[in-house]
């Protein structure tokens, strides 16, 4: 068949646009229907509403829904007798050019030296499984996964012994209990509520590879295995009586769908594989003509609806309190768990790479007082300004070897990420007079349209994601998740939720 590659192409640039910016219509309903479920005022009603804010702030603004675009993975299927190399080409022209656009985050680094290499091709990157079929329609399927989502996958190897579970043996029983572990370890590092696929068997790599698989089924279509069907319901209730909650804020939404598949093992090796997704669940799929153009979509597209804008600032338990940046310790003292804090200054963003500077560098400008915002945005160039296209946190744990010393040292008053941060930070923040406030992960708009203006770029060698942005911000909300007096609401989060976790240890599958 000749193909009309510019087609193609293109084709596959508005898949990745439509599936960074507009989640699926499944997706939402579950979300919505999480929503239904909270009590409202709480800070998981909140949390979920400015979610839906965020989505349909993405679909209309045609902008990244998260900052995070995630490990750009296609499922492709084409007739027989065709070459998978044109294939790849397209989809690697469409990946840089949905990059250049601002679509894509420039979101690829090589491992050895840490260089970004601004289009996002790489060695192995994007990810391509291409593989032919009977048909004479192609099919492409993208899945953009986040790193902090990706993060918390898991994988057990059965039979072992789990913290609150106790012995999870090799059968469905056991299988079970390694879901519900992996749901108790994410916590809200990986952006609750979530959505997980699963693989039972295999081995180590199909296994994960399966799982990850599993993210593509619809979320509305039963099951078509009623074992697996069961075990997907029993998981579902299960997790969301463990009260961790949207973003680990505490509630009745800690996973929002589950699919399960089964693969055959050697007799030696039982894995449970498990692929961990955000809220936000950015899959979509395209069947393509014969001149390549898109025939139709493989998933209902996301509709957004009608709904009255909600402040950040507007729930919750604890009290609103302004705050203009650089901060005092006088400040940071008045605050307690639960309150919400809007801030309005400078804002300086900093993640991986400029943490691991801070520990044998001064910092380019002066941190005294300042809030330090974990977040890797998408950066657009706009004239000889830039303008802030997403920015929403990253996940605060990967930076606590080194938060402790930065504190101490350059005396940031005020740490905002999501899914909280260790002991050792906790006891600094206690030291010294400083607050880890947790904003909503994933609501990359929302936070974008806090940011009046990018006032300077400190070591932007290290690339538009890692590198330190000075921001303008102005009713920058977050939520005080650990207090300058040791009090942590993560810590009474996952202890509350590991003694419901034991309640189920006993046997469920005879």
């Amino acid at each position: 068949m000749n193909r009309n590659w510019e087609a193609i192409t293109h084709s596959i640039e508005q898949l990745i646009t439509e599936t960074a910016t507009n989640l699926p219509q499944d997706v939402r309903d579950a979300i919505e229907k999480a929503s239904m479920q909270e009590d409202a005022g709480t800070r998981a009603a909140l949390s979920l509403s400015v979610i839906g804010q965020n989505i349909d702030c993405a679909t209309q603004a045609v902008a990244p829904i998260c900052q995070d675009t995630g490990m750009p993975t296609f499922w492709v299927h084409v007739p027989e007798g065709e070459h998978h190399k044109r294939w790849k080409e397209s989809i690697h022209s469409a990946v840089v050019a949905a990059t250049s656009k601002g679509v894509l985050r420039t979101n690829t680094v090589d491992s050895l030296t840490g260089e970004n290499c601004e289009n996002n091709i790489g060695i192995g990157m994007p990810v391509i499984h291409i593989a032919h079929w009977e048909r004479d329609e192609a099919h492409v399927v993208l899945l953009l996964k986040g790193g902090g989502c990706e993060n918390k996958n898991n994988q057990y190897s059965l039979p072992c012994t789990l913290p609150g579970l106790g012995l999870a043996g090799r059968d469905i029983d056991g299988v079970r209990k390694c879901i519900l572990h992996a749901v108790y370890e994410a916590q809200g590092q990986g952006c609750s509520a979530g959505f997980i696929g699963v693989c039972i068997g295999g081995d180590r790599t199909t296994g994960y590879a399966l799982a990850k698989r599993q993210l593509l089924e619809r979320l509305d279509v039963p099951n078509e295995n009623p074992v697996l069907a069961e075990l997907e319901r029993v998981v579902m209730d299960s997790a969301n009586a463990l009260g961790i909650g949207t973003m680990g804020f505490g509630g009745e939404a800690t996973l929002l769908g589950v699919r399960a598949c089964v693969a055959h093992r050697l007799p030696a090796s039982f894995f449970v594989s498990i692929a961990y997704n955000c809220w936000a669940f950015r899959r979509q799929g395209i069947a393509l003509d014969g001149d390549g153009a898109i025939a139709s979509w493989l998933y209902p597209r996301g509709q957004s609806v009608q709904r009255e804008p909600v402040a950040i600032a507007e729930g919750g338990s604890g009290r609103v309190v302004a705050l203009h940046t650089p901060l005092t310790e006088q400040d940071v003292r008045s605050l307690r768990v639960g309150d919400v804090v809007l801030f309005s200054g400078p804002l300086y963003t900093g993640r991986d790479a400029v943490h691991k500077l801070l520990m044998r560098t001064a910092p380019p400008i002066d941190l005294q007082g300042a809030a330090l915002y974990h977040c890797g945005p998408v950066v657009m160039k706009d004239g000889d300004a830039y303008a802030i296209k997403a920015a929403g946190p990253t996940t605060s744990m990967r930076e606590e070897p080194y938060q402790a010393h930065i504190l101490r040292t350059y005396g940031v008053r005020a740490v905002i990420g999501k899914g909280g941060m260790g002991k050792n930070t906790l006891d600094a923040l206690r030291e010294v007079g400083a607050v880890y406030c947790n904003a909503i992960g994933g609501a990359a708009q929302v936070y974008a349209n806090a940011v009046r203006r990018v006032i300077d770029v400190h070591w932007a060698h290290l690339g538009i994601p890692e590198a330190m942005w000075h921001l303008d911000v102005a009713d920058f909300a977050a939520v005080v998740t650990m207090d300058a007096w040791g009090n942590s609401l993560h810590q009474d989060v996952e202890r509350s939720s590991f003694e419901k976790l034991t309640q189920f240890a006993d046997r469920v599958f005879a």
